[in-house]
């Protein structure tokens, strides 16, 4: 395995264990399907074409300066393992390094049950009222779901040289998605004109500014490239490159999406969970392509395990680092000796996560609960960027520092906007507060529990 040149870094990387696994081209798609999501199209397209301009923003102001950050901090600390987490602890300390990476992990280990079961959701719904029935058993949809999550992150398990084809395979199927939309809505126009007028200037309302959290939050997914440092072929130059292919490629993929759906349908007529059910419908019957809507799920489930495997392995990487730093037990810090891969760090995302899709198939309250504890992760999830966007001033990236900050605070207090559906604004606003609280919290005690390593090492 290639060392990291950079001696205050070489130790950690020569003694990782980790193989360099990902060039250009594998990381391009594994960075591409970390960022792009299939889920957040019906819920542009239902918002309306001024979802359009807010992508192009999004991208411009925050998906740029995130790349431009990735990109500097990749080279100043030599494409380390552990991503952001290293740059935090280098830059601001060790306990703003562990909280970073606690609030992260713990919001992707609430939003990928979620994510998991939309999907295979969505799938179902598309593939037809043969199939649509099992969206609605708990049971079916469970049982898939579950599948799903272990078989993305099983084959990443084994090595990254037979996962990252999950990865790659997801992010193909993803393109393809948009390929046959924009295609689908080509057609559709020649034959009846558009089902939306395609005004891109948005209509500000308070849906909109909140929704407007969700939009920069999908922009996402670079940094979880960063966390797989240690497993790129020459990361000062692969990682840079692909950050620009993939930004570049996000901003196409949700824009073309978003426009093609509201070609084909009004945003009255797309549900956020069943939008691409209803467009694979109305296009099929009009244009008589009875296979428009099996395929339409079949890339939407195949693009979900891509991003599984990606998000997965790549957040897997945080409690391994932490585990080096002995911030938690020494087996996170384990590197299988076959498959050279942290295998009780992915195997304990998995395990959370899978319980936590179960609890949430328990009863009615159980699942109200889980969902509060969701709405939490837009804004734990952008507390990572405060400190990736300060390193960013640090190295003299000012322009980008200053730009992703601005947008990384407003998402969060366009998260913390009630959406109409919110009946009791103080009760919301009182368990968001109480939820960070929690997170901030659960972190310090975990922390301070272990803080008598980090003084036995000689740390801070």
């Amino acid at each position: 395995m290639r060392l990291a040149r950079a001696a205050g870094v070489e130790s950690e990387t020569s003694s990782s264990g980790l193989r360099r696994e990902l060039g250009l081209r594998d990381l391009s798609l594994f960075a591409v399907i970390c960022i792009v999501g299939t889920r957040w199209i019906p819920a542009a397209a239902h918002t309306g074409p001024g979802a359009v301009l807010l992508w192009v923003l999004a991208a411009l102001f925050f998906a740029v300066p995130l790349a431009v950050t990735v990109a500097a901090l990749t080279v100043k600390y030599k494409g380390v393992a552990g991503g952001f987490y290293v740059w935090t602890r280098h830059e601001f300390g060790p306990w703003h390094a562990f909280l970073c990476f606690w609030i992260y992990w713990t919001g992707l280990t609430f939003w990928l049950p979620g994510a998991a079961l939309f999907y295979m959701s969505a799938g179902f719904q598309a593939l037809g009222p043969a199939w649509a029935g099992l969206a609605d058993s708990r049971a079916a949809l469970l049982a898939v779901t579950l599948a799903a999550i272990w078989i993305a992150l099983g084959t990443n398990l084994v090595g990254l040289k037979i996962g990252k084809w999950t990865q790659s395979f997801g992010a193909i199927a993803a393109w393809l998605l948009v390929i046959l939309l924009a295609v689908v809505a080509f057609e559709v126009w020649g034959q009846r004109g558009p089902a939306t007028a395609l005004d891109v200037i948005p209509h500000w309302d308070w849906r909109t500014l909140s929704f407007w959290a969700a939009i920069a939050y999908a922009m996402t997914g670079l940094e979880l490239a960063s966390l797989m440092g240690a497993e790129i072929h020459d990361p000062e130059r692969t990682l840079p490159r692909a950050g620009w292919i993939a930004s570049a490629t996000a901003v196409l993929f949700y824009s073309v999406a978003t426009i093609s759906m509201l070609v084909i349908l009004p945003p009255g007529g797309i549900s956020e969970m069943n939008g691409f059910a209803q467009a694979g419908g109305a296009a099929g019957t009009l244009l008589g392509i009875s296979w428009l809507a099996p395929l339409i799920a079949a890339l939407v489930m195949a693009s979900a395990l891509g991003q599984i495997g990606g998000i997965g392995t790549a957040v897997s990487r945080l409690p391994f680092a932490a585990g080096v730093d002995q911030l938690l037990p020494a087996a996170f810090a384990r590197v299988h000796p076959r498959w050279h891969t942290p295998h009780v760090s992915i195997l304990a995302f998995g395990a959370v996560s899978s319980f936590l899709l179960v609890a949430m198939q328990l009863g009615d309250s159980m699942r109200a609960a889980y969902q509060e504890l969701v709405s939490l992760t837009l804004i734990g999830g952008f507390l990572p960027f405060v400190y990736m966007f300060a390193s960013a001033w640090k190295a003299g990236r000012r322009l980008s520092s200053i730009s992703g900050l601005a947008i990384t605070l407003l998402a969060v207090v366009c998260s913390a906007v009630p959406t109409a559906e919110v009946a009791h604004v103080g009760l919301f606003e009182f368990k968001l507060a109480l939820g960070t609280a929690a997170m901030i919290g659960s972190a310090r005690l975990l922390y301070n529990r272990h803080a008598g390593r980090i003084a036995a090492a000689g740390g801070q």
